[in-house]
């Protein structure tokens, strides 16, 4: 019993470190965040305590309120950690790799499958929606690089639908924060076993990853490929 205790306490501990480390590094960008989160607590909390003292139950609906008012308050803060974390990766190369690896189940993601000296990348997913190609970069080098690389996939897994997406605020470009939600309003048109199928032939395939071992989410602004071009998919 002692040892669930205490490693409950330790769960409880390394939580509430995450929390206060989210909320610093969401202050840095949202210099509001307090103001805001304060403003909805208390503002939430108030109004369940005036509604309890007009029908004469201000502890039950202060208690009530008060729950909801915590509810309220994570619920701000999560999309303002959220909206603050995306602002923060916006424009650094391979920022679209890092959302696509926190996507969720169903999906498999590979990043850099196709990349220029110049940087400009397109990552894949691979889920019930078919294959999706994301570019980051230039749009027009990255036009090229989706273009060549949904040509490949066509060759290869012809029967299976391939999406193409570019990172941006331009016209007809996604912006990052929405990018997760816009691979989630594809239509799914593969099942499980399709899906899986896809993966270990896109695996056979090999990629630029199998290559070139790169680091997870944005890369380092100094990194350039050797000249040339950087090794290209088997």
């Amino acid at each position: 019993m002692a040892r669930k205790e205490t490693a409950a306490d330790a769960a409880n501990a390394g939580r509430l470190k995450q929390i206060a480390l989210t909320y610093r590094m969401t202050r840095k960008a949202d210099k509001t965040i307090g103001l805001v989160l304060a403003a909805v607590g208390i503002g939430t909390l108030g109004v369940f305590l005036a509604i309890g003292f007009l029908v004469g139950h201000p502890v039950y609906l202060g208690i009530f309120g008060l729950l909801i008012a915590l509810l309220a308050t994570a619920i701000v803060f999560g999309r303002r950690a959220e909206r603050a974390a995306f602002g923060q990766m916006e424009g650094q190369p391979g920022a679209a790799a890092a959302v696509l690896d926190n996507i969720g189940r169903g999906w498999t993601t590979t990043p850099a499958v196709a990349m220029n000296r110049n940087q400009d990348v397109v990552h894949r997913a691979v889920g019930k929606a078919g294959i999706v190609l994301v570019g980051e970069g230039n749009p027009n080098r990255v036009k090229t690089l989706l273009a060549a690389e949904k040509k490949k996939m066509n060759r290869i897994v012809a029967d299976v639908p391939v999406h193409d997406v570019i990172v941006g605020n331009g016209e007809g470009q996604v912006e990052l924060k929405k990018l997760r939600t816009t691979l989630l309003k594809f239509p799914r048109v593969l099942t499980g076993p399709q899906v899986t199928t896809t993966n270990d032939r896109l695996r056979a395939l090999g990629d630029l990853m199998s290559n070139m071992p790169l680091p997870k989410g944005p890369m380092p602004k100094g990194m350039r490929l050797p000249k040339g071009g950087g090794p290209r998919g088997r």
